[in-house]
This record gives C-alpha cells, structure tokens and sequence, in this order.
C-alpha cells in the first residue's frame, strides 16, 4: 500500500506513535489510510453541511475495512465574494485548493483520497489535484440548494441579484426586495440554478470522477447522506482495484462532459476550468473543441438562469443519467468510458429515463440544435471569447451598437445603476481578466441590475472577465488576449461600433487592422491594481483565459 512508507517497519515506530496519539489503534494504522479533503466551512451555504457528509463517508470507508482521515482546504463563496475585493481571489482560489491538496497527500502518502467540495472554485480545484496525484480517488459534492418561493413562482439568489436592479428602477420597493432576499436562498446546499457549481457537480459525473446522483441530489435529503456512505465504501475498493483518475478522466470522458455541459446549458466557467482540470491529465482541451461539440450538441435543458426550472426539478426528471440518456440516442456520447462506479457511462445510465420533457427535452425536440455555450472569435476577441448562448433572448443573438468603455467593473455598475446606460448600447468592461483584474472578476452585478432593469433585451456586456453562471443576456466573457496584456479590447473608445454575431461566432469592433495596429502603438499598460500578496505573485504567472487560466509551468 501507498501508506506503507510512512506507517510499515521498524523505521516507522515514531510515527505510528504520533498516530496513537491522536487516537488511531494498530488495527486501523494497518488498514488502508484514505485522505479525505473536505472544504467544509462556515463561510458558504454549500459547505456549512459538509461535515455531515464527511461523517458519512467515514462510515463508509469504515463499513469497507479503511481509515479515514481528514483534512481541510480553503474556499470562498463567490455570491459573498461578488462586486468587491472579493472576487479578485476567487478564481486564484482554485489554485491554491489543487496545491494545498497536492502538499497534503504528498506530505501524507494516503492509499485513496475522497475530496468533499460544493462550489465554484472548490471543485475545479480539488478535480485539478485528483488528476494531478493520480491515486484512487472521488469526488463528491454536498448538492444543491431547493429554490425559494414567492409569490407563487420559484426564485434563487438570482433573483435577489436582479431585484436589486428592479429596486432601482422603481418596479419595486426595499419591503419587496427584502422579502424576496428572505426567500430566495431557503435552505444550505449550491444555489439552486444552472450556475457553476451545479454545472461542475453535474459534469463529474459524466467525467466518471463521482458517482450517479452526484450532480442533482439535493444538500438536505438522506439520499445524500446516502450517496456519501456509497462513496466511501466505493473508494477502498478502488485503492484494491488501483483504478485512478488518469484511467478514468481521458479525452472522451471530457468530451463527455462537454457534451453534458452544452446539453445543459451550463455555466461559461466551465470554459475556463475544464482546460486546467484536462491540463493536470496531459489532455488538451482548445477553445475549438468546445466550439465543435457546442455545433453537433443540442441544447435539452433551461435551468435558470437560462429558464424556470431548478436543479430539483432536473433531478426529478431523472438527473443527470436521464439526459445522457437522450445524448446517447444520438451517439453523442463515449459510453464505454469508466467511471468511479466500477461500471462504464453506459452501464451506470443503462435503466435511466427521462421523466419530464419539460426539463430535459427529448434529443429530436431540443430547445435550440447547437449546445449552450458558444465561442466567439474576430478582431476583437482573436484568441476567443465565450458566452451562454441558451441565455440570450432570440434579438441579441445579433447585435450592433456603441460602445461604452468602463476600465473596472466597479465603474461599469454605477454607470448602469444611475441608468446612463441606453438602449442599444454595447458595455465594455476592461482590465478585470486573470492578470488585470486581478484574478478574472465576475460580473454578476452589473448583468443581473442589466436585466432587472429590463436591458438584457436591449444591451449587451462585453469584458476580458468572466460571468457568474448566474448571468443571462448577451454576456460575453473571457475575451483574450486580455486587456492588460494589449488584447484589442484595450484600445476601444467610447462610441466605437460593436458587431455580436453569435450564430456566425463572431466579436469584432469596426476598426481597420492598421487602425488597431496604430492605437496599439501608443498603448500603455496600466500598474497593477495590487502590488502585493497572493494576487500579484498570481497575476506574475497566470495565462491567458483561452488556456484555462493556469500558471505558466
């Protein structure tokens, strides 16, 4: 066994001492050792209940004749994090999750690893470090939060997000928009939409690094608690097995995943952690294979942000296995990739059904033929950009207008909030992605006041950031190169001419090459927003966002 090394041997009496001192006996010193990586905290609605998901995986482990032992990470909750300070770390966050990980079960040479994740960052991260490690290993996530109810319609934390916009507006009063913020967020668990944390959750499966039911299962039911007593069992036989990530997480299961991801309309993050997570196995993943599984993959389900439905109402319809069910009708997907499970895709979705069409459309009646997410390129973006496309109404698909230039996000809300922002127009946000942020911002707020004002119709927003998975409308991210390392969208002025062109895949500006060229050539980068600490040392070293973000090896 793995643990041998530090636990076998006369050489090793010391330190099957400090295990007895913390209460470990000769039997379970002897049994294989499984790390069990939990980002439990009090800071985050998805994580305040993980340590009852880890109590259940011990069991597990236990009931399978292992020893667990745990260990914490980091992570932030990028709800709290949005529209401040904040949200300068998140996204640096996922690297210091995969490393903190990697210096654990380096440190302590476990036989297996369960990581026990629910959000953003926090899942990337610890799947980065999985691959990375290559011991047996799964993931599993706490679940998603039930949607709220108001006013007989269902709501989640986007909906407080946009009611502050509708609050501005005059369409409601403060009274309201308290009442929709007590409502909106009932109970612990992953907001309750298609943002990136469910979207992550739910692409692990089809990854094959956790088990059914992974994805949609919700934070509070005893079928959780159930699932995680089914994953700790499943990890010590996969230490006897010795079936690891690398076996598991190959191109075609990310092919998988990507398949899932445009037939679910999930959040353009997964754009950006996908790559790292594929870059830790020696798998690339381009902008280009999104874009060509995007073209051949029909987009089947509208969770909100994209429609009305929830997470719950998705595992109703019978999870994640029920729409890779309607994927492989079309032989849209590798069904003979293995998963954690013992079992191949196909195998674990065999039985599985579609339970309502209303959530997951059968594969002939997609809502649109192509997935959910596309990317664009032209003389604005000519590294790439991406967008939810399944988010935007049907008369921003195409769309023309003036720019208005904001150099932070900051800027850019205000602006939008003392309504200076106008019909037509086209929001430029700069100097927010990974190395000008830094740390690649969301723009949650200034999409979400957009459309609770009632201008995600009428106006697009472009930047070098990202969005929340939570943002709908003609959003556009992670336009590279970025501004800070002298992309196009660093020379654009006010009133210049933006074309949006989804269905072609085009972002451009009306500018000649020589006028770019010449604009470009009396460019200046800015300073640094932070000159100290873990950001700066992060922006010294990131790549590009068409790579993933990753640190230059």
């Amino acid at each position: 066994m793995r643990s041998d090394s530090m636990k076998k041997g006369l050489l090793r009496a010391p330190h099957r001492s400090l295990f007895k001192a913390m209460g470990y006996t000769d039997k379970e010193i002897e049994r294989p050792i499984i790390g069990i990586a939990n980002s439990w905290n009090e800071l985050i609605p998805g994580h305040i209940h993980l340590d009852k998901i880890s109590c259940a995986v011990k069991a597990g482990i236990r009931i399978a004749g292992g020893t667990p032992m745990e260990f914490s990470t980091i992570g932030i909750c990028d709800g709290i994090a949005m529209g401040h300070l904040g949200m300068k770390y998140s996204l640096p966050s996922r690297e210091l999750i995969a490393d903190s990980v990697e210096v654990m079960c380096s440190a302590y040479p476990f036989d297996g690893l369960v990581c026990i994740t629910n959000c953003d960052k926090i899942i990337p991260g610890m799947l980065m470090a999985m691959i990375r490690l290559n011991i047996p290993s799964i993931m599993i996530s706490g679940g998603p939060m039930l949607s709220g109810w108001i006013d007989g319609k269902a709501i989640d934390l986007i909906t407080v997000f946009e009611g502050v916009g509708r609050c501005v507006k005059g369409e409601i009063k403060e009274d309201k928009l308290k009442e929709i913020e007590e409502s909106a967020c009932p109970s612990c668990g992953s907001c309750a939409g298609m943002f990136t944390a469910n979207t992550m959750n739910c692409l692990t499966e089809a990854l094959g690094l956790a088990l059914p039911g992974n994805g949609t299962i919700l934070a509070h039911s005893a079928k959780r608690i159930r699932l995680a007593k089914e994953v700790g069992i499943r990890i010590v036989e996969l230490v006897k097995d010795d079936v690891k990530p690398r076996d598991i997480a190959t191109k075609e299961a990310f092919m998988n995943a990507i398949a899932l991801d445009m037939a679910l309309g999930g959040s353009t993050n997964t754009v950006l952690h996908l790559p790292a997570i594929a870059k830790e196995g020696e798998v690339l993943l381009d902008l280009k294979t999104f874009d060509e599984i995007s073209r051949r993959t029909p987009n089947l389900c509208r969770i909100s942000p994209a429609g009305t439905h929830h997470i719950e109402d998705l595992d109703k319809a019978g999870g994640i296995s029920a729409v890779l069910v309607e994927l492989s009708k079309k032989d849209l997907i590798y069904k003979n990739c293995i998963t954690v499970s013992g079992k191949t895709i196909g195998e674990n979705i065999k039985g599985a059904e579609n339970l309502n069409k209303d959530v997951i459309k059968p594969i002939d009646d997609p809502y649109i033929k192509e997935g959910g997410i596309a990317i664009l390129y032209g003389n604005l973006a000519p590294d790439g950009s991406v967008v939810k496309q399944s988010a935007v109404v049907p008369e921003m698909l195409v769309h023309s207008g003036p720019a208005r230039v904001f150099d932070s996000e900051e800027d850019a809300q205000e602006a939008i909030l003392n309504e200076k922002i106008k019909k037509g127009d086209v929001v430029v946000v700069r100097y927010e992605g990974p190395k000008g942020g830094p740390g690649m911002r969301e723009m949650l707020g200034p999409t979400s006041s957009l459309a609770g004002m009632g201008l995600d119709k009428y106006v697009s927003l472009i930047t070098d950031g990202r969005f929340s998975g939570g943002s709908k409308g003609s959003a556009i991210g992670h336009i590279s190169p970025e501004a800070q390392e002298g992309g196009p969208i660093a020379i654009l002025r006010d009133g210049d001419m933006i074309k949006i062109d989804i269905p072609n895949r085009r972002l451009d500006v009306e500018l000649t090459d020589s006028e770019i060229k010449e604009r470009l050539s009396s460019w200046v980068p800015p300073e640094p927003k932070i000159k100290k600490g873990y950001v700066f040392r992060y922006c010294q070293r990131v790549t590009s966002a068409s790579k993933g973000a990753v640190f230059y090896e």
